[in-house]
């Protein structure tokens, strides 16, 4: 086997004048932006202020519902024992503030990312231990005696729980 080339694509000169032509387009808006500034402050302001009027997080006893939007209102409800995964996320400009957002994620969802994501929740962690808290609760309520884990592994956890309701279902044929 030879560790030649077959073929080399020879790059372009151009690209170095696209390049510099769009950050010159990305500095004109940010121009623009600066301009604009007087007027886009309020508007952001008002905006964010009915966005959050109009968020709610809130737990059920099987389920956590997240109400968002002002134009588009959507509510997403998603069973506890669903969630895979609470990440508490904290970039630098939101570590200043103080603040976190929540990534709930879930088993069998597609695509990349969190199913529902939520930022500024006051007290962040706890809320997030109390959904975990409450995930077990419900959990160890479907489990039959006999088969409830003794342990943190979220997915062993899972597949007990799959087991025991095989075994309900094939008891009940």
């Amino acid at each position: 086997m030879s560790n030649e080339a077959i073929l080399r694509a020879d790059i372009d000169s151009k690209v170095l004048n696209y390049w510099l032509a769009l950050a010159v387009i990305i500095c004109m808006f940010g121009v623009i932006t600066l301009v604009l500034l007087p007027l886009i402050i309020p508007l952001v302001m008002i905006g964010t202020r009915k966005y959050l009027a109009a968020l709610s997080v809130e737990l059920f006893e099987r389920k956590l519902s997240v109400k968002k939007g002002v134009f588009v209102r959507v509510e997403k409800s998603v069973p506890l024992e669903k969630i895979t995964d609470i990440s508490m996320v904290q970039g630098p400009l939101m570590r200043y503030f103080g603040l976190y957002r929540l990534n709930f994620e879930t088993a069998g969802q597609s695509g990349e990312g969190a199913l529902v994501n939520v930022i500024g929740i006051i007290n962040a962690e706890a809320f997030r231990e109390r959904v975990l808290a409450q995930k077990d609760k419900i959990s160890e309520k479907a489990a039959p005696k006999s088969e409830q884990v003794d342990t943190q592994d979220p997915l062993l956890t899972s597949v007990k729980n799959i087991e025991a309701m095989l075994e309900q279902l094939l008891a009940r044929k």
